[in-house]
């Protein structure tokens, strides 16, 4: 169907797509409902990885204990899209290629180093998740490709992750900054790998190399914590809205940072060997 008309689109949802259409913008020639394919209707626990259709509403997610366990930074970003009520339509898929800036899942599934693996007429090719976004409303995938699902490596001993958002409101509002950070601890309390990724602070998710490695070889003592705050605040490019100053939201991502790092280094530890 996508590959006949390339004035179609695709929805895993419509928790976008239907208030975007009805605030004004350009209604689609057509749209073709991704629900209904199983595939993308499913989640799947391998021995290695987890398999997460990319159309999956998200409270699958976040009620399966199991995914939970092993991926708890991404099931708390899906938990957060939207209401209770939306999350039994909104999905990954959607939120990442609905290509917000602010969206909740992309820093947590980025920081858990996911892939997407996407679908043509050709056949599939499967990217990082990173390089699905490419600016505000804007993606990668071609012509006639979608998203069937998501692969997440089960964590190694020691590994765990965590994710944090600021909004102004209690529920139901648009992150104004979020952080999701993933971090392996060794026995002795060494953190040994770390992934920091930042999302509302640019046009798509910054990843902090600097704060990864000031994580990295601490026990996550005050000074590491503070040097990985500090590097995320320098390595945000925001803008001035009314939701946030650009000064505000750069201190907020140095404070998400260390408080996202101590909660999954927390986690972490739990399975360390």
């Amino acid at each position: 169907m996508l590959a006949s008309g390339p004035e179609l689109r695709v929805f895993a949802g419509a928790t976008d797509v239907v208030p975007q259409t009805r605030s004004g913008r350009p209604v689609p020639v057509g749209l073709v409902d991704l629900k209904k394919i199983d595939r993308l209707m499913s989640v799947e626990q391998q021995d290695t990885q987890w398999v997460v259709g990319a159309a999956t509403p998200t409270s699958r997610l976040t009620s399966n204990a199991a995914f939970v366990a092993d991926l708890p930074g991404v099931a708390e970003a899906a938990g957060l899209i939207g209401s209770d009520q939306v999350q039994n339509r909104s999905s990954l898929g959607g939120n990442l290629c609905n290509a917000s800036p602010a969206a909740d899942s992309v820093p947590a599934m980025v920081a858990a180093a996911g892939r997407a693996v996407i679908a043509s007429g050709a056949g599939t090719r499967t990217v990082a998740i990173a390089d699905v976004p490419t600016g505000p409303g804007s993606t990668s995938l071609a012509p006639g490709e979608f998203i069937v699902e998501f692969e997440f490596d089960r964590p190694a001993a020691g590994q765990s992750d965590a994710y944090l958002r600021m909004i102004p409101r209690t529920e139901m509002d648009i992150a104004v900054v979020g952080a999701g950070v993933n971090l392996t601890m060794d026995g002795s309390g060494t953190c040994t790998a770390a992934s920091v990724i930042l999302g509302a602070v640019a046009p798509t998710i910054v990843r902090v190399p600097d704060a990864e490695a000031a994580l990295v070889g601490s026990s996550l003592d005050d000074d590491a914590l503070a040097a990985a705050a500090a590097a995320a605040s320098a390595a945000c490019n925001p803008i001035d809205d009314k939701r946030g100053t650009i000064k505000y939201r750069k201190h907020v991502a140095g404070v998400l940072t260390k408080r996202a790092a101590k909660i999954a280094a927390e986690r972490a530890a739990g399975g360390a060997q």
